[in-house]
């Protein structure tokens, strides 16, 4: 028996009826959205999907329209209520109508979406991402570790372009502290978020003695990039860093994992910098006051010395002025002492030299007596040995015109005058 032969869109003609039929009224349905774009028309097209934990692929996937009436009354409400807007990675419940176009397919059209449920989901993957932190007993290390002091040599996670890091070290610059800032780069949206922020930890964590502290800064920009600090992965390494981190990177109404994490929760670049800013500041009033309290305590303890010494002072003065005394005394004594001595000794002297007058008068009287006789023998003497009783005894004396005394023909030449010395005259001659 032949079979009705349909066309195409006879066949999806009777798709259509069969599921307006099944489906005519609004159901709620639970997906994921992986894919979302918003046309120029303002229409939003979306591709929502179920993932199958065991295979690690889909378990279903359909197309989602949201037309533009409904587009903006919805995102509207869903960003007010959830702080973010719809994004791709948000799982959500949506009021969807079931509809079958014969030309482009089997298709969803959602007339709604509760945004309590997404807030759920958000929060529920957020506990288990601190769940599972807290199970490995990593969840408050970050926040254990003491904050150095100062805290001055700073690790900056940013982009450099971020409008954020701009006004960061603008603050900084500002403040009346030096700070040293080691900027480190790192995507702060899109896909590259988780990775390379993680990257940039790595590299401090290599020069951990360089640094008091770790700051990742964002600031600005669209609240949907916030989903990628939103990681296991990601809050691990920043639990566990062997530095204080300090994070910057919401609105202030937006918070992340990492926010629970950290050592210090911080909302903004400018909180951070305010931060760093008064621990300088709470650093300098420390350094003031510890100042204070040494000048005082140098102050006192001079003026204990300064007492100390003024007593000391007045007892050397008492006991130099004793001292004195007594040594005066004992210097009059022993010049008294010195004086008796001194007239004892110039008595004993006197005597000494009556004494030594005495027998010196003795002593030259006989010396004298004694050289007087000596000089008697001696003219004697000389008178037996002089020339005039040489002469008369027979001889003579020879000697030239001078007067010097020939004693032999050798000593004169001939022809020289010479004089004969003889007891009744003299006989001049000359030599042959």
């Amino acid at each position: 028996m032949m079979t009705a032969r349909l066309t195409l869109s006879q066949l999806h003609e009777l798709i259509s009826r069969t599921l307006q039929r099944a489906f005519a009224q609004t159901i709620w349905v639970v997906a994921e959205i992986s894919e979302l774009r918003v046309a120029a028309g303002g229409h939003c097209y979306m591709e929502l999907v179920e993932k199958d934990t065991e295979s690690n692929g889909f378990a279903a996937k359909a197309r989602a329209n949201c037309w533009r009436t409904t587009w903006l009354g919805v995102s509207r409400r869903f960003q007010q209520a959830v702080g973010q807007p719809l994004q791709a990675g948000m799982t959500i419940l949506a009021e969807v109508k079931v509809t079958f176009h014969a030309a482009y397919g089997y298709a969803l059209s959602v007339a709604d979406i509760n945004p309590e449920y997404t807030l759920g989901d958000l929060a529920r993957r957020r506990a288990d991402i601190l769940k599972a932190l807290e199970q490995n007993g990593i969840l408050h290390d970050n926040k254990h570790l003491p904050l150095p002091r100062p805290l001055q040599r700073i690790a900056v996670i940013s982009s450099p372009t971020a409008a954020g890091y701009g006004d960061f070290c603008q603050q900084l610059s500002q403040s009346p502290y030096a700070f040293r800032l080691t900027l480190f780069e790192a995507a702060m949206q899109g896909s590259n978020v988780e990775t390379t922020i993680i990257a940039a930890l790595g590299d401090i964590a290599e020069r951990q003695d360089d640094f008091d502290a770790v700051v990742i800064i964002r600031g600005g920009g669209a609240t949907t990039d916030l989903q990628g600090f939103e990681s296991y992965p990601l809050a691990e390494c920043v639990a566990s860093f062997p530095l204080p981190v300090l994070p910057g990177i919401g609105h202030e109404r937006d918070d992340t994992v990492i926010d629970f994490v950290a050592h210090t929760r911080l909302k903004t670049p400018t909180a951070v910098a305010a931060f760093l800013i008064e621990a300088m500041a709470t650093e300098y009033d420390l350094v003031l006051s510890l100042e204070t309290q040494v000048r005082d305590a140098v102050l006192t303890l001079l003026q204990q010395h300064t007492l100390r010494y003024e007593r000391v002072a007045h007892r050397y003065q008492v006991a130099a002025t004793q001292y004195v005394g007594h040594q005066r005394q004992a210097l009059q004594q022993c010049h008294s002492r010195l004086l008796l001595a001194a007239q004892r000794q110039m008595e004993a002297e006197h005597r000494r030299h009556d004494q030594a007058s005495q027998s010196i008068s003795v002593a030259l009287l006989r010396r004298m007596e004694q050289e007087k006789s000596r000089l008697l023998l001696a003219e004697r003497t000389l008178r037996m040995a002089g020339h005039e009783r040489i002469l008369a005894l027979g001889y003579s004396l020879t000697t030239d015109r001078e007067g010097h005394v020939i004693k032999s023909p050798h000593d004169i030449a001939s022809g020289t005058p010479i004089r004969t010395h003889l007891k009744s005259g003299v006989i001049d001659s000359i030599t042959l």
